[in-house]
């Protein structure tokens, strides 16, 4: 059965006092994981985020493009802000190019031995046929690289030894979190209700992308409030949600993928 947890009682369960977040592009981890990421920060969890591509290719006006870059780090900036997120880190890669290279993932692995964070949140490296929108191939790309980082490469002290001769050592990342995934790979839904509307304060901050704000919202919130209708129906709750009288939920869904536990031996 699919757990549904609030952020502060994942951050307390899972003991998590630090988070990495990776996003193809701008707004990415705000779709994805920003009701989440807004409920650790408030438990006090510190959460940086990393955006893997400059966004240089978005919009909508052929006139703005030669300023997209500055525009998208400045919205990313500001929403993350909104959130409580402190930091917001740029690997600089041109947007629509992203591949899991190795100069690409030598920039994460620097990424999470700075950081040692106890979870990584990443994109997913799998197509989501069901809606294909979310596997843009810069999506996948950057969640190839993230998952390649996390084993082995963070772990093994042989690996970008250049790192380790700045004081960057090895370790052991102990958590993925993965967005924008496969329904059918969702292990854990975080109830986030109370929590919506700063989703939606972060997204409106990328105004660069999103002409029809209006309808955007719409689409978040009836998509969050699905998700927790289809955790009630698999959970058997019977709870009436979305019914008069009844206060609306919200959840956002993962895939928690336990890089290194306690039955964890080396290769295996």
């Amino acid at each position: 059965m699919m757990p549904l947890m609030t952020p502060a009682e994942l951050a307390a369960d899972y003991g998590w006092t630090k988070v990495l977040a990776f996003g193809a592009h701008p707004d990415d981890l705000d779709f994805g994981a920003a009701a989440t990421v807004a409920g650790l920060t408030r438990a006090g969890v510190e959460v940086t985020y990393v955006v893997m591509t400059d966004g240089d290719a978005g919009g909508f006006e052929a006139e703005s493009q030669h300023t997209m870059t500055e525009r998208r780090h400045r919205e990313q900036r500001e929403a993350a802000a909104h959130l409580g997120v402190r930091d917001v880190e740029y690997l600089g890669e041109r947007d629509g190019y992203l591949e899991p290279s190795h100069a690409v993932q030598a920039k994460v692995v620097e990424a999470m031995r700075r950081h040692r964070p106890d979870a990584v949140f990443t994109m997913s490296p799998e197509r989501d046929w069901s809606r294909l929108q979310r596997s843009h191939p810069d999506h996948l790309a950057a969640g190839e690289a993230v998952v390649r980082a996390s084993y082995p490469a963070v772990e093994n002290p042989f690996a970008y030894p250049e790192f380790a001769a700045r004081g960057l050592e090895a370790f052991h990342l102990k958590w993925l979190m993965v967005y924008c995934h496969p329904a059918e790979r969702s292990n854990l839904a975080v109830d986030v209700t109370g929590l919506e509307q700063e989703k939606l304060a972060a997204l409106r901050f990328h105004a660069s992308q999103h002409p029809d704000v209006q309808r955007m919202e719409t689409f978040v919130l009836d998509g969050m409030e699905q998700l927790y209708r289809d955790w009630s129906t698999a959970h058997g709750t019977g709870e009436a949600v979305g019914a008069p009288g009844t206060a609306r939920r919200f959840v956002e869904t993962f895939q928690l993928v336990s890089v290194n536990d306690a039955s964890t031996i080396s290769g295996f």
